[in-house]
Order: C-alpha cells, then sequence, then structure tokens
C-alpha cells in the first residue's frame, strides 16, 4: 500500500471510513454478504462478494480486524426448478423442501445447495476471497437461533405494523406469522401456524394432512420469513456492514423493513448499507442463478486473469450497471488494465489526481500485495496470435522463452493469458480474429498469383533467411520489396496472408512473421515454385 487511504477517494475507501464513522471506531468489524443457492451463483452474484471484500480490505489498511462471513441460505425452500435441471419431472416432488435436503441433480454432492455453494467456494481463493461460510442449514437445524425465533414472535404485531407501513395493499393479518415450519411429516414449506404457546412450541398443520406441535427449541424445522431472519442474523452475528442489490434497496424494499425490524425487535442500529446495481451479459438481460440465464464466474476467469475480473468490479462504483463483455472489448480490457499497472509502478505518466485513483484500484485489483517489480504485460491480441500460430499454450510459451528474457512469475502470467487466448479463440472470438498457419500453400491459392506477387514472396523469403529483424526492420523491407518489384504494397500483403493462412488478411504481418519464426515462414514460402 502506497497511499494515505485515510483520505483516498476511492471508493471502498469511503465506505470503510463510513462504516467507522457509523458504527463506531473499534478494533473489530463483521461485515457480511450471502446468498440462496437455488441455481449458479453467477457473476452478477459475486458483486456482492467481492463489494463486500473490498470494503473488508479497506477496513484492514485502517488497521482494522475484520471478519467476514458469507450465509448460505440453504434453509430456504426449493421455489422453483431451473431450465437446465435434469430430470424436471422427477424434482417436482422436492418443491417446498429445503434446499439443503434437495439431492444434487447431478450426483456429485451431498445436496443441490452444496452442489452450487461448493463452485464458489472453489473459485474464490482464485481470487484472493476468503470469507468464512455460514450454513443457515445447520444454525437453523441446530436450533441456535431458538431464542430469537422467540423474540420474533414476541414482537409479532409490532413487525406486522412495520411491514404493513411499506405495503399498500395486500396488508398482513393479524393471523401472519413471522415464521415458516418444515412438516416434519414431509419435510415441505406447505404449513400453516394455527397457534403458539408463548414459549418455544408452534401448533401447525400441513396440506399432506398432518397435523402436531413442533418444539423450535429441539427441532430444527422451523425458520423465521426472510424479511425477519435478515435483520435477526444482522443481530445475532453483529454486522456492521452489509451491501444490497438495487432489487432489496428500493424505498420500501427488504432491506428497509430490515433496518426497521433490527431497531424495534432486537434494539440494535442497522449495518452500513451500500447498493450495488446488476451486471448484464452482454446479449442482454438480468442474469438468474434459478432461471439458468447465467455466466458463472469460473467462466468469467477462463477468459480474465484473476486480476483484471478484481479490476473490473474494483474500477467500477458498486451503484454503476455494467457489462461483462466477451467480444473484441475484451483485448481494450486487458489494455485498460495494464494501463493501469503501468501508471502504478510509474512508467505511465498521468496528472496527480487520476494516478492516486488508478494506483488505489491496482491495489485492489492484486490478489496478493503488488509485485516489487512491473510483472509482464503479455498482450491479449499478441496472445491471440501465438495460439493461433501454435495451437497449444505451452507450445507458445515456449516461442515465448525463445524470444523474451522473462523470470517464472513473468513467464506465468505469460502462460495465464495464453491459456485465456486459447478459450476466448475457442468460444467467443469473432472469425476476424481466426486463423490458421499452413505448413505448405493451397496449390489452388498458388495457381492464382501472378509472377509480380510470387517475386515479391521469393524476395520475402530470401530476406527472412539473411537475419534476424525486428518488427520495425521488417517493415521498412515489405515496402522496399514493393517498390523494387514494382508491386502494390495492397497486393504484397494479400498475397502472403493467402500463401500463409489461406485468407486475404490477418494480424499485423512483421510482429506475426517474427513470432511464428522468420525461419519457419521462410520454409513454408520454399513450397511455392518460383
Amino acid at each position: 500500500m502506497i497511499m494515505d487511504v485515510r483520505k483516498s477517494l476511492f471508493w471502498a475507501d469511503q465506505i470503510a471510513r463510513k462504516i467507522i464513522a457509523e458504527q463506531g471506531d473499534k478494533k473489530n468489524y463483521t461485515c457480511a454478504s450471502g446468498i440462496t443457492p437455488s441455481g449458479v451463483v453467477h457473476i452478477g452474484n459475486f458483486r456482492e462478494i467481492i463489494t463486500t471484500h473490498l470494503v473488508v480490505k479497506a477496513l484492514q489498511d485502517l488497521g482494522k480486524k475484520v471478519r467476514f462471513i458469507y450465509s448460505w441460505d440453504d434453509f430456504d425452500r426449493f421455489r422453483k426448478i431451473p431450465k437446465n435441471l435434469p430430470d424436471q419431472e422427477g424434482f417436482k416432488k422436492y418443491l417446498m423442501m429445503p434446499l439443503s435436503d434437495v439431492p444434487d441433480p447431478w450426483g456429485c454432492h451431498e445436496s443441490y445447495a452444496r452442489h452450487f455453494e461448493s463452485e464458489i467456494e472453489e473459485t474464490m481463493p482464485v481470487l484472493g476471497i476468503r470469507p468464512e461460510y455460514i450454513r443457515q442449514s445447520e444454525m437453523y437445524g441446530k436450533c441456535i437461533y431458538a431464542n430469537h425465533i422467540k423474540e420474533a414472535l414476541e414482537y409479532r404485531r409490532t413487525i406486522i405494523d412495520i411491514l404493513n407501513r411499506y405495503r399498500k395493499k395486500n396488508l398482513l393479518s393479524e393471523e401472519w406469522w413471522p415464521v415458516r415450519i418444515y412438516c416434519e411429516n414431509c419435510r415441505k414449506d406447505e404449513t400453516k401456524v394455527m397457534d403458539w404457546d408463548g414459549g418455544y412450541i408452534l401448533s401447525y398443520t400441513c396440506s399432506c394432512g398432518f397435523k402436531g406441535d413442533t418444539d423450535f427449541s429441539k427441532t430444527g424445522n422451523v425458520k423465521l420469513v426472510w424479511r425477519v431472519d435478515w435483520p435477526m442474523r444482522w443481530y445475532y452475528e453483529g454486522v456492521d456492514f452489509e451491501p444490497a442489490g438495487k432489487d432489496h434497496s428500493t424505498p420500501g424494499g427488504s432491506r428497509d423493513t430490515a433496518n426497521e425490524i433490527v431497531k424495534a425487535v432486537w434494539k440494535r442500529k442497522p449495518p452500513t448499507h451500500l447498493m450495488y446495481d446488476f451486471i448484464i451479459i452482454k446479449s442482454g438481460g438480468k442474469m438468474s442463478g434459478s432461471e439458468g440465464n447465467v455466466v458463472k464466474v469460473s467462466e468469467v476467469l477462463d477468459v480474465y486473469i484473476p486480476e483484471i475480473v478484481r479490476f473490473l468490479f474494483a474500477g467500477t462504483k458498486p451503484r454503476k450497471e455494467f457489462t461483462i463483455s466477451f467480444d473484441e472489448e475484451v483485448i481494450k480490457i486487458y489494455e485498460d488494465f495494464y494501463y493501469t499497472e503501468r501508471v502504478f509502478y510509474g512508467s505511465e505518466k498521468v496528472q496527480e489526481k487520476l494516478k492516486n485513483h488508478l494506483v488505489r484500484v491496482y491495489e485492489m485489483s492484486c490478489v496478493d500485495e503488488p509485485e516489487k517489480n512491473m510483472p509482464a504485460q503479455p498482450g491479449f491480441k499478441h496472445c491471440v496470435e501465438l495460439i493461433n500460430i501454435f495451437r497449444a499454450p505451452e507450445k507458445a510459451l515456449e516461442r515465448v522463452k525463445e524470444m523474451e528474457k522473462l523470470n517464472k512469475k513473468d513467464l506465468d502470467r505469460y502462460f495465464a493469458v495464453l491459456s485465456r487466448a486459447k478459450a476466448w479463440l475457442e468460444r467467443y472470438a469473432p472469425e476476424k480474429y481466426r486463423f490458421e498457419l499452413k505448413e505448405k500453400p493451397e496449390d489452388r491459392i498458388v495457381n492464382t498469383l501472378d509472377d509480380k506477387e510470387k517475386t515479391a514472396l521469393k524476395e520475402l523469403m530470401k530476406k527472412l533467411e539473411e537475419k534476424d529483424y525486428t518488427p520495425d526492420e521488417l517493415f521498412t523491407i515489405f515496402y522496399e520489396i514493393c517498390e523494387d518489384v514494382s508491386i502494390e504494397p495492397k497486393r504484397f500483403f494479400r498475397a502472403v496472408y493467402l500463401v500463409l493462412l489461406g485468407k486475404e488478411y490477418g494480424p499485423r504481418l512483421a510482429p506475426f512473421i517474427i513470432s511464428t519464426g522468420q525461419k519457419k515462414i521462410a520454409e513454408i514460402l520454399k513450397h511455392i515454385q518460383f
């Protein structure tokens, strides 16, 4: 950390100072986040995780100890079957059961919930994010919240008044209860509370025909409804900060009612709030894990190195909506990150205010602490060209080693970007970025070349065999050949691309030849009968 975060205008630093101002200046803070694992935890959900993580880091940079908790709300009911789920019909019988009780449709985890939880738990360390995970199925199942459920029941009318204050229609009646009960017979949340003894026993009936009493201090089948559960957990965990999405942060939304309920029932100040906006898939539309219309965090990491994933979120204020790009804008995003990196290491000069901002963005983008010396910056477009030539990242890296002297960390970054260039080419790249080097020119193409084009190619072959060139030197040679042979540069470049790639266009020719190897290109040109 090279700047005074006490004066930083970076958004996470401002929120950290706001937390201290609102929650009091103390040694220890708790920051929270969480989600219902009803489907894939997608890149839109990830915004809450990384927003909390960056605020945690900002507090730590102020010298505070921070507990970062992430709640899996896996005791929520299985409300709807995602469209991408196998055996749609067979899973209807699990609807309204706790997510933790629903089996894994793919058979690789102990439950439906764990299938989606484990994926994000395995991915987060790659991004340098390591929260303390809390499973609500375990908390409720062990009756840990029993006293707080009782407190909510005692304040039932107060809670009804608070919730009705924000409703214009469908007001809650005196028959409403702040709990849901999973039937002890069918395990479904299709129950109705009939009575409460004032202690820990609730009487209920279920649509399956079961009637009975449940002691929620001994039987972990009672759960607070969402709008009461959330503030209860703020109280139980001592939460000082928790962001919320745009949908929860609207006036009268669950965040407003939670603020009121935690003050009225548990006599506690609400956590400091920060609203974050949606992430949009380039093709359009809000993502939904339960719908199956998602981009996984792991899929973003297939195209972007971890530092750039962090950079995208650190460099965009949470209140601002933005798009994750998988088209050719990926190239620009890599360059934007490298520009910020150069500013951090002082090799790119900018005015002071912008420098302070970008330096902090870069610090927050690093998975670990920034390196002492500036890392290698393998251009994404260059890596795409190398993959087109050598196909495998391992082979492309061998060529990089021949061209540049790099330390292990720089080679690791090169390999990371090469691997992502390969994934991008295979899944997302526009056609103009795809090509394949022809080891031998196709006869049909050679037969279309006229004498001037063949003469120019012969001269190029000779030059490539003479000595090694820089890209600038090679570029000059191209135009010298054109002048000597009296051929238009456009025709010359077209002929070279046709012979080497089988198409009339391609990457910048000089860097391409050097990356491929001058001798290799000369050998290909020798197949032409001049």
